[in-house]
């Protein structure tokens, strides 16, 4: 059983939603902000990148970053870019990649069912960036980014979200970078119907936002061990997320580049990964299945295909490319033994193409390899088994827009 709720949101002016919403906090630095938000009075980077409307080497983790965010969510409210929704709804949030097409449902998740396991994780947070999404959430006493979960799909749920995508939309507009985003209000009427489809639902997981998730349960702790009349049904007990029908999620390889062969020669290199991989020069880098890998290296691709047996085909973890080429390659090899904290490899996400892999080894780097896209099976699988990817395993187009819907903690 899936626990959602429908909430009263703030959300813009449809004059001003395409100034409005922006990306999510976590994908871009501060100066690309600062340059994103030039000229637009209205964009909702001012909320979620609060330091770019203070002096540059102002810490992004100082008090006054989460106080100028509050002050701007404010500022926002007053000046009536943000509008209050009458009475709870669920709204539908689709966005349009090219061909790819993707629709959720954005709602209000259970802190408790994430506490229970029944919003599933797969991947760790670090504490430094928890800290800072919970203070965010703190001050501006709202989830003013949604998490992106997903969950095996439910014919009924598509029902009543085609339904809707049939009706006039909020918000329909194409962002900067060519993506499609487009919102609807589900009516009242079918509140209870989507939380019973819902209810056919036995787990989330988390696709992007593990960082959020945390932090928004952690605010709903501590708000509950605080409040001596805690009753369970208080807003503090719900954060803001979108949910996705896994079968519509698209996942794009997540790429490494290495700066050095760890003192090897061209020739020592290639003789060692031999041991483990079939190698032979390739005209494209795009690995066409799982388990084999693109290779740039001196101004050309090869092919990597990892030999059967030099892997636990199935360990759900140990069967994973990123695995495959860290315990085979990475580490025995290159000497990453820790990729989490080694500053000797990078990663690209693959909505930057090959072509970033070609240009880090024209700047200077040894080597870089192209991945096969992970897929959702194989994220839900290791969720499912309570079990953490690799880092750096997935990533997840198109992202979610920031703005479009605000769920303050102050009322339902």
């Amino acid at each position: 059983m899936c626990d959602v709720q429908p909430f009263c949101a703030l959300r813009p002016r449809p004059e001003l939603a395409a100034e409005v919403a922006a990306p999510p906090y976590d994908v871009i630095s501060a100066e690309e902000a600062r340059q994103l938000a030039m000229g637009k009075t209205y964009s909702f980077l001012h909320i979620n990148k609060p330091e770019i409307d203070l002096p540059p080497d102002v810490d992004p983790y100082d008090e006054r970053v989460y106080a100028q965010g509050a002050s701007n969510l404010r500022r926002f409210m007053a000046e009536g870019v943000f509008v209050r929704e009458a009475e709870p709804h669920f709204y539908v949030y689709q966005q349009g990649m090219g061909a790819h097409v993707q629709a959720g449902v954005v709602c209000a998740a259970s802190v408790a069912e994430y506490d229970a396991g029944l919003i599933k994780r797969h991947e760790l947070t670090r504490k430094d960036k928890e800290d800072d999404r919970t203070r965010h959430v703190d001050e501006l006493n709202a989830n003013d980014e949604p998490v992106f979960l997903t969950y095996r799909k439910v014919e009924a749920i598509d029902h009543l979200v085609n339904q809707v995508r049939a009706t006039p939309p909020l918000y329909d507009f194409v962002a900067e970078d060519g993506v499609r985003h487009t919102l609807w209000l589900v009516p009242s009427s079918l509140n209870a119907p989507l939380q019973k489809a819902f209810e056919r639902v036995p787990a989330l997981y988390v696709a992007d936002g593990h960082h959020r998730t945390a932090a928004a349960a952690r605010v709903g702790r501590e708000r509950k061990a605080k409040n001596p009349h805690h009753r369970g049904d208080e807003p503090y007990n719900y954060f803001m997320a979108v949910l996705f029908p896994h079968d519509q999620l698209q996942i794009l390889d997540y790429n490494r580049v290495v700066r050095d062969l760890n003192g090897l020669s061209s020739a020592a290199f290639f003789a060692a990964l031999e041991e483990k991989f079939t190698c032979h020069e390739a005209s494209s880098g795009r690995p066409e299945k799982p388990h084999q890998f693109g290779m740039f290296f001196q101004g050309r691709w090869y092919r990597l295909e990892a030999r059967r047996g030099t892997f636990p085909e199935a360990d759900p973890i140990g069967s994973l490319d990123v695995s495959i080429l860290q315990a085979n390659l990475l580490a025995p090899i290159l000497g990453i033994q820790d990729p989490r904290t080694d500053k000797r490899i990078d990663f690209i996400g693959g909505i930057r193409g090959l072509a970033a892999l070609e240009q880090r080894v024209a700047e200077g780097w040894a080597v870089a390899f192209a991945l096969y896209p992970t897929s959702l099976e194989q994220v839900m699988a290791v969720a499912d088994a309570g079990l953490i990817m690799p880092p750096k395993s997935t990533w997840f187009e198109p992202k979610l827009r920031s703005g479009l819907v605000v769920r303050t903690l102050d009322r339902w």
